[in-house]
């Protein structure tokens, strides 16, 4: 989802997102520093030599450059581990808060005042909650 844009993007940051993209295809064909690096620059002389172009041509340059990328891409593009298709992607599953309810009172004992807050901010949410939408039906709890 996060490939989807929102808005209307402009010519500008089309173009910035085909340079980034295509910087992150040389990295991925190019593993050695200074040959990246080499590759880069030309890359860069690339874009350069045709930022001051009007309009039309700008835009028809964008197409051709984004078939370029599609034509050239990588076949296993390096992606970042944390990164959506990385391979630490999710990995670290952050437990809910509600499990902290199911601890036993021994254990809750030795955090007094972590809990002592916790409580306090847990009757201010539900005094805050019965403000915003109401108290709940009665009759409507436990039939569904």
């Amino acid at each position: 989802m996060a490939q989807v844009p929102l808005a209307i993007v402009s010519h500008k940051r089309q173009v910035c997102s085909l340079y980034k993209r295509a910087l992150r295809n040389l990295e991925a064909w190019y593993d050695r520093r200074h040959d990246y690096r080499y590759r880069a620059v030309q890359l860069r002389a690339r874009f350069d030599e045709n930022a001051r172009k009007d309009l039309g041509e700008g835009i028809r340059l964008l197409a051709s450059g984004q078939k370029e990328l599609f034509e050239t891409k990588h076949f296993q593009p390096r992606n970042f581990a944390n990164s959506a298709g990385g391979c630490a992607f999710e990995r670290e599953v952050i437990p809910p808060d509600w499990l902290l309810d199911y601890w036993h009172p021994l254990e809750k004992a030795q955090f007094p005042e972590y809990f002592a807050k916790r409580e306090l901010r847990k009757k201010e949410f539900v005094t805050w909650w019965e403000k915003q939408y109401g108290k709940p039906d009665p009759q409507d709890l436990g039939h569904h």
